[in-house]
């Protein structure tokens, strides 16, 4: 693989370790990258354009999250919505809160903790078990050691090592 390795651990499990940068051999900038280049230099335009003119860019990276919240939660099977979230930040989630919405809400107040942590930590393994823990907290995985790192293999798939 061009950009690094899978490296079996001794833990069992599969680290990618990237190739260093540069890289080797150098990209290749042709006409077919310089036109997806030049179209990814205009969508980043039309964003930074688009954000000088609205009243408060916080809400449209608020949303954004709340967005990328719902979709990553469905790819483990959450069965919840931007809708459903914003329904249940709006109404306060009532007396009864869905298991599949609340998980949402941790991730999106996940997001936000390691986003101010990052003003105060670098970059670090510490950061990550914090916003686990947060992720996890009062959810169907407050049981499954929040914060920590796995010491044993589960059954799922590891990536084949190239």
């Amino acid at each position: 693989m061009r950009s690094g390795v899978f490296v079996k651990q001794v833990s069992g499990y599969q680290a990618f370790i990237p190739k260093p940068l540069p890289p080797d051999p150098q990209v290749q900038i042709d006409a077919d990258m310089a036109h997806l280049l030049s179209e990814a230099d205009r969508a980043v335009g039309r964003l930074d354009g688009i954000t000088s003119i609205l009243p408060n860019p916080d809400l449209f990276v608020g949303m954004y999250v709340r967005q990328e919240a719902a979709l990553s939660s469905q790819i483990e099977g959450t069965q919840s919505t931007l809708e459903d979230v914003l329904r249940f930040e709006i109404d306060g989630g009532g007396d009864v809160v869905p298991k599949d919405v609340s998980e949402v809400v941790n991730y999106v107040h996940a997001m936000n903790y390691g986003l101010e942590r990052l003003e105060k930590l670098p970059l670090s393994l510490r950061l990550i078990r914090e916003i686990h823990a947060e992720l996890l907290r009062d959810t169907r995985g407050s049981n499954r050691q929040p914060g920590q790192f796995r010491e044993r293999r589960t059954g799922l798939a590891q990536p084949a090592a190239t």
